[in-house]
């Protein structure tokens, strides 16, 4: 359902969010690193990450000590953003089927199930607090990675 650049965003983020030390912690992680942990190709995640920085949810610094951090506290950026801004605005309106002006109106044969899911996963996700998330990967309780893969 969601693309592969918005599950590796996704999965990044989090991985970011639980490195900090501490709230609006002003180290730059590798990217390189992340790649690695994360078993994510380091090019696609790269520009991954650069449609995150351009959204303003993470900043990037270049050279020896560079990489990437959240642009604000983690407990101020919910799922839901990433999603929209990774899959797009019109994640949350689109039809399922791909249908141009589906609609109550004129609707597909998915449209009422769909509305329905559709509104409780953007709820769910707005509900998600990155630094929930991000406390439980620090003690263990998920995983960034597939199981065997450090991270």
């Amino acid at each position: 359902m969601l693309s592969s650049s918005t599950t590796y965003g996704l999965r990044a983020i989090v991985y970011i969010a639980a490195q900090a030390d501490s709230p609006g912690n002003a180290t730059f992680l590798p990217i390189r690193r992340m790649a690695r942990e994360l078993n994510i190709s380091f090019h696609f995640l790269t520009k991954i990450l650069q449609r995150l920085t351009e959204a303003g949810l993470l900043e990037s610094a270049r050279g020896p000590a560079g990489g990437v951090r959240l642009a604000r506290p983690a407990s101020r950026i919910n799922l839901e953003e990433i999603v929209s801004v990774l899959e797009g605005e019109a994640f949350f309106s689109k039809c399922l089927l791909g249908l141009p002006e589906c609609s109550g109106r004129n609707p597909c044969p998915l449209h009422q199930q769909w509305q329905t899911t559709r509104e409780q996963l953007q709820r769910m996700l707005k509900a998600a607090s990155l630094s929930k998330l991000a406390k439980q990967v620090r003690a263990g309780h998920i995983r960034l990675a597939d199981v065997g893969v450090p991270g």
